[in-house]
């Protein structure tokens, strides 16, 4: 993954992953509907459409963001969709780069989920300095998001027929 923002910087890279006890089909199922993750990501406060369409390729989003005192609007932009495997999403906003998550199956009734971000900040949120300090913070509050998008699915609390 590269993410330099169209700067020319590099990105900083975080990744996290986690063992969710269902099949990728029942993982998917919850993952795909993006306008659902306020409900299992702490740091997301809301999302917005800002196209027609809400799954695939093409669809754009803003995500009200809040870590700690820090708060952003991400502008983002689903590059990639393999349906069932993983979805790439672009950051277009005042932090730009790259993130995707990926399903490995893991039999029949476990799924493997890895959610890697690279991403570049702004001068005034300290460069690559800020995303230093930040890389910490953000990699225990998406292990956290992890944890609570496995409880959800996990105890059936979004159950969705597959």
């Amino acid at each position: 993954m590269s993410a330099d923002g169209g700067g020319g910087r590099p990105g900083v890279p975080i990744a996290v992953d986690v063992v969710i006890a269902a099949p990728a089909e029942s993982v998917w199922a919850e993952l795909e509907r993006i306008e659902d993750h306020v409900e299992w990501m702490h740091d997301a406060v809301a999302i917005r459409f800002t196209s027609e369409q809400r799954r695939g390729v093409g669809t754009e989003f803003l995500c009200d963001t809040k870590v700690g005192p820090f708060r952003l609007t991400d502008e983002m932009f689903v590059a990639g969709w393999e349906q069932g495997v993983g979805i790439t999403v672009a950051h277009r906003g005042v932090v730009t780069g790259e993130g995707r998550f990926r399903l490995v199956p893991l039999g029949r009734s476990a799924t493997r989920l890895s959610w890697e971000e690279e991403l570049v900040f702004p001068w005034w949120m300290g460069a690559a300095v800020g995303a230093w300090f930040a890389r910490p913070v953000l990699a225990f509050i998406w292990r956290r998001n992890l944890a609570a998008l496995k409880q959800r699915i996990e105890s059936g609390a979004c159950l969705r027929p597959v």
